[in-house]
């Protein structure tokens, strides 16, 4: 059973807050067995901005019953069940506060339709309760009323459900009370990271950063950070003052920021980023025949590399993967020491017979050129185009001839598709070998990645 619920408050400092109204819907997961909605005097002013927002007012609430008054009621009505809502551990600690000052110990496993729907719909520009169920064709009405989101929750949450068959999805976001050793001074750093795609920057109360990160969702990672039992997260447990974040909608963006920042700053906590070191790659080599070979080499400052590897160990098996996908030549690619004329795989019909040369040179090239367009950006210049910041916004890889320069987020389609706008409003970044290999690995992992080649 579920008790879906959502709550209005006075706005305030934080565990500072009186609910002002409460909704709570019994579901079974098919259908609502039994509801309770009521206004909550909370006894204390309500800010002028929530009232502007709900349109709950102080006059209202006179006359409504106070929390201990309704605290019988929404025991037996939450008896049994995992309390759903959307951004639910917001939810789930004024509820708990409120219990808290009565003496009674509140607990509760939760679940929050905010990760759900991130988890189910994760093509969804927006995960806001307002955005996405318009964009779901829920019907809601009483925005930012207790009722009315509660309700829309509901519907959400039965679709969300629908979505899940197999409940896999659902049944790991469940969660169960365990943050009740954690410093009120995390939770309230912690209230104020959205679960949004992006950076964060984690600060000693000197002022030094000790610690950035990247995530899909930075407050759950934070979150993690806080409650985590390794050494690091104790660290930053003990250390943590202050956190910002920088949204990006991207993450890609987040990834090649996180890697230039940590490089840049240095953080006190995050394993310092060595500079690594590349020292095979693989080359395009137009062999006698003319055919393009894939040739593993040292890496060579000079000339442009498709891909660079670590290690020997992981180079040879990309090279024997790639080879093998593509229906490439393993002798044309120096892979075959044996003195045969053909390769080993021709054999086998896994090689078309360059080795030798029955198939079309143009054929083979056009395969090779393949694997480098959906894999690299070798000496290509192209746009790579994914998710902004909302629903109004996209963002913008710059390469050009091979070479990473920055990003840009865009509202306007020609500010994407005219190379001097895009390039005035971009942000640049150094370019080297981590960002790289981090942007060659997304494109080969990102299939339905928008790139606009120029």
């Amino acid at each position: 059973m579920y008790a879906i619920l959502d709550i209005e408050t006075t706005g305030g400092q934080f565990n500072e807050e009186g609910i002002t109204e409460i909704a709570i819907y019994k579901f079974d997961g098919h259908e609502v067995t039994d509801r309770f909605i009521s206004l909550v005097n909370p006894e204390k002013p309500i800010q002028p901005f929530v009232v502007k927002l709900t349109g709950i007012s102080n006059a209202m609430l006179r006359s409504a019953p106070k929390f201990h008054e309704v605290a019988k009621r929404i025991i037996e009505i939450t008896d049994g069940c995992i309390l759903v809502a959307h951004n639910a551990q917001f939810d789930y600690r004024v509820l708990r506060t409120e219990f808290k000052n009565l003496g009674y110990n509140f607990e509760k496993q939760t679940l929050c339709t905010v990760e759900l729907s991130q988890k189910l719909l994760p093509e969804q520009p927006s995960h806001s309760l307002g955005k996405l169920v318009r964009s779901l064709g829920i019907p809601m009405s009483d925005r930012h009323r207790a009722t009315g989101d509660a309700m829309a929750t509901v519907q959400l949450f039965k679709l969300l459900l629908e979505k899940d068959t197999e409940k896999e999805i659902v049944k790991s976001l469940i969660k169960t009370e365990n943050r009740q050793g954690l410093a009120p001074r995390l939770l309230d750093l912690l209230e104020s990271i959205p679960a949004v795609t992006g950076l964060y920057y984690i600060y000693k109360q000197n002022g030094d950063l000790i610690y950035i990160g990247m995530s899909r969702n930075i407050k759950k990672r934070v979150n993690q950070h806080f409650t985590g039992t390794s050494r690091k997260s104790k660290k930053i447990q003990k250390q943590a003052f202050t956190v910002t974040y920088e949204e990006t909608g991207s993450e890609l963006i987040a990834m090649l920021k996180e890697c230039h920042e940590i490089k840049k700053n240095r953080p006190l906590l995050n394993r310092t980023l060595k500079k690594n070191t590349y020292p095979l790659s693989l080359y395009p080599v137009k062999d006698t025949n003319g055919y393009i070979a894939l040739k593993l080499e040292k890496t060579d400052g000079r000339k442009k590399e498709i891909i660079s590897f670590t290690g020997t160990a992981e180079a040879k098996s990309a090279q024997y993967k790639i080879t093998e996908s593509y229906t490439l030549c393993q002798k044309i690619n120096d892979m075959d020491p044996s003195s045969k004329k053909s390769c080993f795989p021709y054999t086998l019909g896994n090689c078309n017979g360059a080795c030798l040369q029955k198939e079309p040179v143009e054929a083979y090239n056009n395969r090779v050129q393949n694997f480098i367009n959906a894999n690299s950006f070798y000496k290509q210049s192209m746009v790579l185009v994914d998710r902004g910041r909302n629903v109004n916004e996209r963002s913008a890889v710059l390469i050009e001839n091979g070479v990473f320069l920055g990003y840009a987020f865009f509202s306007l389609n020609h500010q994407v598709t005219h190379l001097d706008i895009l390039k005035s409003i971009m942000v640049p970044i150094a370019s080297n070998k981590d960002s790289k290999k981090i942007i060659s690995d997304y494109i080969r992992k990102n299939k339905a990645l928008k790139i606009l080649r120029f």
